[in-house]
């Protein structure tokens, strides 16, 4: 379990992290050194204040990152409760596919919603969530006591020992199959949760959301083929009743934000009666590696 240090008031990483995680510049090992991470080459990674390990340098930053303010509108969303369905419906599959006491991997885990609920699904588990967006980190580094937070561009090779994780969890976030493939042990899961070509399609055309692939599901399992069986898949469907104010932070936590003028996104919620009943659809597929 993390600790805080005695001087600094830093949260510090657990000793388990440190069996998971390695250097992203050399094959090395870390190990704690002065408010950081270091490797026996030396290479130096700082612990935030806020108890993350910022393993991204220079080149490696991912330009497409979460900002501050879709940051704090997914964590308005969510602790509303609009996703709990989805989150308990993942803490479920995690006790079918993973022992108590698991190493599980979130990729892209945002504010570490997610994984912290799988987590509490474990209870001898540790977590890490890897994400490239800083505000995401402060959130997911404290989500959870046995949760911890690295940044990093999951599209890149990861900074963690191959064989490693018993469940990798990959919701709403870009997936890299050979990386997938590579960490996690031969009997364990991968778990991917995506929209279904119904989720919020109320919001659309008032709001000006994108629609959802209906061939997504397809195109996923082409994408994880090479790496992967699928084993099964499982949808989950409900109505939410959302507010003015829901809608404004569900429409900026998502990539549609970067399609709508705040100005014009105000004043189409302002035209919509609400609240507003809106569909919210997902489906969590689960996956086996194949032999390497």
């Amino acid at each position: 379990m993390p600790t805080t240090h005695p001087e600094t008031g830093r949260r510090r990483p657990s000793d388990r992290l440190l069996t998971v995680l390695t250097c992203p510049l050399c094959p090395s090992g870390l190990e704690r050194a002065d408010g950081a991470l270091r490797c026996a080459g030396r290479h130096t990674f700082d612990i935030a204040r806020h108890g993350y390990v910022s393993l991204l340098t220079g080149h490696r930053r991912a330009a497409s990152a979460d900002s501050a303010d879709m940051v704090r509108c997914r964590s308005a969303f969510l602790r509303a409760g609009h996703y709990d369905p989805l989150a308990r419906a993942l803490a479920g599959l995690a006790t079918e596919l993973a022992p108590p006491d698991a190493v599980v991997l979130d990729a892209g885990a945002g504010t570490g919603h997610y994984l912290a609920a799988v987590l509490d699904a474990l209870p001898g588990a540790m977590g890490l969530g890897l994400d490239s967006s800083a505000p995401a980190l402060r959130a997911a580094a404290r989500a959870h006591a046995r949760g911890e937070a690295a940044g990093w561009d999951v599209w890149q090779p990861w900074p963690v020992r191959s064989g490693c994780a018993h469940l990798v969890l990959n919701v709403f976030a870009p997936r890299n199959g050979p990386e997938f493939h590579r960490v996690l042990r031969p009997d364990g899961a991968l778990l991917v949760v995506t929209p279904s070509d119904r989720h919020l399609r109320e919001l659309r055309r008032p709001v000006g959301l994108l629609a959802v692939d209906p061939r997504k599901e397809e195109r996923l399992h082409r994408t994880l083929a090479e790496h992967f069986r699928h084993e099964r898949a499982e949808s989950l469907e409900y109505a939410m009743s959302l507010t003015a104010e829901d809608v404004a932070a569900l429409v900026t936590m998502s990539p549609a934000a970067r399609h709508v003028d705040e100005a014009e996104l105000r004043r189409r919620i302002g035209e919509l009666a609400v609240p507003v009943r809106v569909t919210a659809s997902f489906v969590a597929s689960v996956y086996r590696p194949r032999e390497r």
